[in-house]
């Protein structure tokens, strides 16, 4: 028979994080309605962070390629993010620590290649 009992911390750590995500989510709400901070006028509705008007629908599909640029700069900006701690400690670490970086190097040369192959980073 399994002993349930162990898994009494992990939802009591689940429930904590659901009552307190929700309190911080609708108790500034619910304030804000009693306060009296909450009074929408046509000034506050209007376009406050490009200006001007939506030109088309804001619920209108992206080019495949706009995530693609995204995603290869995810991952090209997390190569730098583990590129720097590897070169500081590199002399620390021995050869061993020098092949796996070029073995990972070599990896995302071969992903950044396929993807110029496919056209990713053409935009027109």
């Amino acid at each position: 028979m399994v002993d349930l009992s162990q898994y009494l911390p992990i939802l009591l750590f689940l429930g904590v994080a659901l009552v307190l995500s929700s309190a911080f989510v609708f108790l500034p709400m619910i304030a804000a309605r009693f306060t009296g901070a909450h009074k929408p006028t046509a000034e506050k509705l209007t376009e406050y962070e490009c200006g001007f008007p939506a030109f088309e629908d804001s619920r209108s599909q992206f080019d495949v390629r706009f995530y693609l640029v995204a995603i290869l700069f995810i991952i090209f900006d997390l190569e730098a993010a583990f590129l720097y701690p590897w070169a500081v400690s590199v002399f620390k670490l021995g050869w061993l620590a020098w092949g796996s970086m070029m073995v990972f190097i070599a990896e995302l040369a071969l992903g950044l290649v396929y993807a110029w192959k496919k056209g990713a980073l053409e935009w027109e």
